[in-house]
């Protein structure tokens, strides 16, 4: 902990609004000999050798820097002791707004309002310090090794790439042979400038040089059967022609691609009833083997004809009257109903493989034209063409192809008759309704990730084998597509290509890349002790009291990402390499016997203490806490206030690494202490979620519930404690939502514990 605490004032940041000299007198008599350095400088930034030498001279061992937000230049401030920021200009400054009902008071050059709001800020800042210790290091050796699963086009990518780091590679393959699906691709769609052609694939080069490098061992009809331990020194056993092989990883790509949706969804549209439709996967390995005999091939962009039906069957379910029926009929039933649920859910696949379908379309109707020297017809007929980016050159090249047409249609019917396929097409864009006769139909497949299919990794970990809560995603291994390409839910797996979402050949180069940089950065973090995203560089970790736990499973249930595992008493057993730095696990626990060296309960709770609730309601206003997550919300905060944007002086930020972390005993606190109110601000939960933590907010919610019970048995309105959710980029939004919540604890009176 913080037995000395240097504290600087930033003049020229808030200067402007504050008496800085009398507020660093304040703090002077009020933490005496903890504070024996207190100095107001003319900016913080020029103050740095200024500051080092008082370190050194009064043999500091903690520094707070009281200015501007942490979020501005915390990057300058890399000194050999602790380090906090108090936000006067942002939160306080900037933000201030002296309320309708009373006059201004003014005390040393500043309103009264404003003042006490920067002494309490400033106090709550010592406090966090105070109780602020520097964590030991919890460092590993690192396996300089990295397992990749799936030898397809990303899988030999990423295994290239990581050895060309130096880094050892194990590549992990259940075929008999490397390629993956790329085997069953011609020529590729355009992988480089100037983008208007296809190119040759080069496959085989590139599993040559595969096979050719001595940092890369390759099993082939090989499957994973366990991942265990922690990034940096994970152990994984791998089932092989030769028996189960244990391997040292330090982290993990996963590469394992896609599986075709099951022809029964696009059966309204005739696959798998007759010989004349095929999807475009199964059309482009006929192409490899030289099957195509046709002349004139319909390339159909449009589901619509297979979602109408499925929807349909799904009315006629939800619709049909239940009937008394034997115990075996009644299981049929359900099973059909499962059934057409599972068509309804499925079906969405073909959204998200709509770009790649796109791409592939335009380059099978190229290759078909190509081969035939323009003797065959391709008809591209799509409901909507997706084209990625630069490949935009690919497709107008395309629309002047000889033997390509295109048109945007809405397909109505797919028939056979007698020898030929007949497509029928509405509302197109030649102004007229047609009907197309065709020897071949080709509709667009659905890229199924193998991780909703199959388990791929096999995770030893207390959370079971396989991804959480891949429903929400369609399957998909990514855990958050808005905030972190790569990652997923398991710290140190990292996904790229098709498992993580549908992408052409060239996006899965990219993405192989990508996810082997972080992978590296995984190993690194680990061997140096310090998380990965989005706390990167954090050297805290939790902490475990285990003579007060009670083994009640709260932590290894919530945690979002299974840092902890249990033994078979539910002892929490932590990896801290797994672990993402949230607080979600302490935020859980009724006990309070977890913490971080910088981030705990009873600092938090101290810091709710310190400020100054006054008794008078009536006549000084009430207080209310705002509890903020540091990913969005805080910023969003500080974004309102950069820009002026105002709010109610009433109210004290306290940043939380994430809502998940906040831990009940803290609105005990604030209601014991007299606050009027608590708000909880975080990111926004549900299908649509922001979380960087994926389930903090989520989880904040459900816990406010019992925090509700148990204000009710105080006989303390629930409404005093609210949640809101707000996205990084709603700054707007935080002043109304800030004073419509004041308002509302000032219309409901005072905390019944006041002045108690």
């Amino acid at each position: 902990m913080a037995g000395k605490i240097g504290v600087y004032f930033d003049q020229q940041n808030i200067g402007g609004g504050l008496d800085v000299s009398a507020l660093a007198e304040q703090t002077t008599k009020k933490w005496g000999d903890l504070t024996p350095v207190v100095k107001v400088v003319p900016l913080l930034a020029c103050a740095l050798d200024e500051i080092k030498a008082d370190i050194t001279a009064q043999n500091l061992d903690g520094v707070l820097l009281c200015g501007a937000s942490p979020r501005v230049d915390s990057d300058l401030y890399r000194l050999p002791v602790q380090v906090e920021h108090v936000n006067l200009r942002e939160q306080c400054v900037q933000s201030y707004r002296n309320p309708d009902r009373s006059p201004v008071d003014v005390a040393h050059g500043a309103p009264v309002l404003l003042a006490a709001m920067a002494r309490d800020y400033v106090n709550m800042g010592v406090v966090k310090l105070q109780k602020s210790s520097v964590p030991d290091s919890a460092a590993i050796s690192g396996t300089p090794r990295i397992l990749v699963i799936g030898g397809g086009w990303t899988g030999l990518t990423a295994a290239l790439e990581a050895a060309a780091t130096g880094y050892e590679v194990v590549l992990v393959e259940k075929a008999d042979k490397l390629g993956g699906a790329a085997n069953n691709i011609p020529t590729a769609s355009p992988l480089a400038a100037p983008w208007t052609d296809k190119q040759p694939l080069n496959l085989s080069e590139k599993i040559a040089k595969v096979a050719a490098n001595d940092k890369i061992t390759v099993h082939l009809n090989a499957h994973m059967e366990k991942l265990e331990g922690q990034p940096g020194e994970y152990t994984a056993s791998i089932a092989t022609p030769g028996g189960t092989q244990s391997v040292a990883v330090g982290a993990v790509v996963l590469a394992t691609g896609w599986l075709p949706l099951d022809h029964k969804f696009l059966a309204p549209m005739g696959l798998g009833q007759s010989d004349k439709v095929v999807d475009a996967a199964t059309f482009g390995k006929m192409l490899v083997e030289g099957k195509v005999r046709a002349k004139r091939i319909a390339f159909v962009l449009d589901t619509t004809l297979a979602e109408e039906a499925v929807k349909k069957a799904a009315a006629a379910a939800a619709a049909a009257p239940e009937e008394p029926q034997a115990e075996a009929a009644q299981a049929d039933e359900k099973e059909e109903k499962v059934f057409v649920k599972e068509d309804l859910e499925s079906i969405r696949h073909l959204q998200y493989s709509n770009a790649v379908n796109s791409v592939g379309m335009l380059r099978l109707a190229n290759i078909v034209c190509e081969k035939s020297n323009d003797a065959c017809q391709a008809f591209i007929i799509y409901k909507n063409m997706t084209v990625p980016g630069i490949l935009e050159r690919f497709y107008k090249k395309m629309q002047d192809r000889l033997g390509v047409m295109m048109t945007k249609a809405d397909v109505t019917a797919i028939t056979e008759a007698s020898n030929h396929m007949v497509v029928s097409c509405q509302n197109t864009l030649l102004g007229m309704d047609f009907d197309l006769d065709v020897d071949l139909v080709v509709l667009p497949t659905g890229l199924v990730p193998t991780t909703a299919k199959e388990v791929t990794v096999g995770f030893a970990y207390r959370q079971g084998p396989d991804f959480p809560d891949l429903q929400l995603f369609d399957g998909f291994a990514d855990s958050n597509y808005i905030r972190f390409p790569y990652e997923t839910r398991r710290t140190g797996v990292y996904a790229a290509g098709c498992v993580r979402q549908p992408l052409t050949l060239d996006a899965c180069e990219e993405d192989a890349k990508g996810a082997v940089l972080k992978a590296i950065q995984c190993i690194e973090a680990a061997s140096h002790g310090v998380a990965v995203h989005p706390r990167s560089g954090d050297n805290s970790y939790p902490v475990f009291n285990f003579v007060r736990c009670t083994q009640c499973k709260r932590c290894t249930e919530e945690c979002p990402f299974g840092a902890l595992d249990d033994d078979e008493k539910g002892t929490p057993k932590p990896n801290p390499a797994r672990c993402r730095r949230c607080g979600t696990c302490f935020g859980a626990c009724p006990e309070r016997v977890i913490s971080f060296a910088n981030y705990n309960i009873d600092q938090i709770g101290s810091m709710i203490r310190e400020v100054q609730v006054p008794k008078d309601f009536k006549a000084d206003g009430p207080r209310v806490l705002i509890l903020a997550c540091e990913n969005d919300a805080y910023p969003a905060v500080d974004m309102a206030g950069s820009r002026n944007r105002t709010w109610s002086p009433y109210c004290r930020i306290i940043p939380v690494r994430c809502l998940g972390s906040v831990n009940a005993i803290w609105i005990s606190d604030a209601m014991s202490k007299g606050y009027d109110g608590v708000m909880l601000l975080g990111c926004k939960y549900g299908d649509d979620y922001q979380c960087h933590f994926v389930k903090g907010s989520e989880i904040c919610s459900r816990r406010k519930e019992n925090i509700a019970e148990t204000l009710n048995r105080l006989g303390v309105q629930p409404e005093r404690v609210e949640q809101f959710e707000v996205a990084i980029d709603e700054y707007d939004k935080v002043p109304g939502l800030i004073d419509s919540f004041v308002d509302r604890i000032m219309a409901m009176g005072p905390n019944p514990f006041k002045g108690m």
